[in-house]
């Protein structure tokens, strides 16, 4: 089947928990004429170096890491590269590329495949729902649509953007599906697999634009997009002080749109709904810190990385999407100079093979 009717299929029978909205069956806004490979590579670059920036200091609260380290404006010395200050990736990069590599050796995604990758190779940080999807389908023998852990973690989101790749010549509804089950391998959650959606359908289109947009447009293209896709979920804020239970498109928008009006900084802003791994704090801080500063992408790389608490993969979402609105030419040459471009213990310079052959495929 193709992953169009394999998502119809899971869609009816309720094995991916996702709604059906109009999104999943329009094509993608073909690219602008003026759309170069320049736009890919800073999106997989951007995502990269956001990883590598912030997962040395991942896990430290803002004011923390702001007491041992100062502000953060490039890499730190990384005990796997013998001290030297140098790019080095977590399981953010490792599994966005995981997936490129896997798209280019079948020319397409076969989600069967993508689960057997994400378990050949020791994994940099793994996060505990990823570990449950391994011991799902590598320990117990479950097909990979069944493996899928229900989490509303970031692990899903951090990765999907190279499946927008293989799509790039012929825009079709087909990269909804592939989006749709790809998150799924690892994610079966409303939330994650609609802010999967979301996010690919931002980047597709950052990739034409010639300027950042409005600030609103960040958070209405979102929001819109998950409120269509999401259904009626409950979920509750593990550990800001803020009393909700609904969907994540609606905490998402009260609280940006509640920040912006308050024109809080950054730090200020994801202090006041907690900037983890669970959707409804990475997802609010990603699109606020966009609404503020995704016309500078070494400055919404910076906030990421100084002003979050899970700053390596909130500064790889972003980094996707402001490499992807800008190009890799306008990323910090030193930034790109200093990624030693490892998805393993000693690849050097794998993340550039991969970008290399994308570009000439």
């Amino acid at each position: 089947m193709s992953s169009q009717e394999t998502l119809d299929q899971f869609l009816q029978d309720g094995t991916i928990h996702l709604q059906p909205g109009p999104l999943l069956t329009a094509a993608p806004p073909p690219l602008a004429d003026s759309f170069t490979f320049d736009r890919i590579a800073g999106m997989l670059l951007g995502l990269a170096i956001g990883d590598s920036l912030g997962n040395t200091t991942e896990g430290l609260l803002p004011t923390e890491r702001r007491q041992a380290h100062g502000l953060i404006r490039d890499y730190l010395p990384n005990r796997y590269a013998g001290g030297r200050p140098v790019g080095l990736p977590s399981d953010d990069t490792q599994m966005a590329f995981w997936t490129l590599e896997q798209l280019l050796a079948d020319g397409e995604l076969i989600p069967d495949h993508l689960a057997q990758r994400f378990c050949a190779q020791p994994i940099f940080g793994i996060g505990h729902t990823v570990q449950r999807f391994i011991h799902a389908y590598q320990d117990e023998g479950q097909p990979w649509y069944r493996a899928g852990q229900p989490s509303a973690g970031n692990g899903a989101l951090m990765r999907i953007a190279p499946v927008l790749i293989p799509h790039l010549r012929q825009p079709s509804p087909a990269l909804w599906a592939d989006t749709a089950l790809a998150a799924l391998v690892t994610h079966n959650d409303a939330a994650s697999t609609a802010s999967c959606l979301a996010l690919v359908r931002i980047l597709w289109e950052a990739l034409s634009m010639t300027q950042a947009p409005a600030p609103a447009w960040w958070l209405d293209t979102f929001c819109a997009t998950v409120a269509q896709l999401e259904g009626e979920t409950r979920y509750q804020p593990r550990r800001s002080a803020i009393h909700y239970e609904g969907p994540l498109w609606q905490f998402t928008q009260d609280q940006v749109q509640e920040a912006w009006a308050r024109d809080l900084t950054v730090v200020a802003a994801c202090d006041s709904w907690y900037s983890g791994a669970y959707l409804l704090e990475t997802v609010p801080s990603v699109l606020y810190i966009l609404c503020r500063h995704a016309e500078d992408p070494e400055m919404a790389l910076v906030r990421a990385v100084n002003d979050t608490k899970d700053n390596d993969t909130i500064a790889a979402i972003v980094g996707a999407v402001v490499g992807a609105l800008h190009g890799a030419a306008a990323l910090p040459r030193r930034w790109v100079d200093g990624l030693l471009g490892r998805i393993g213990s000693t690849d050097d310079g794998r993340i550039f093979e991969l970008i290399e052959q994308a570009r000439d495929r």
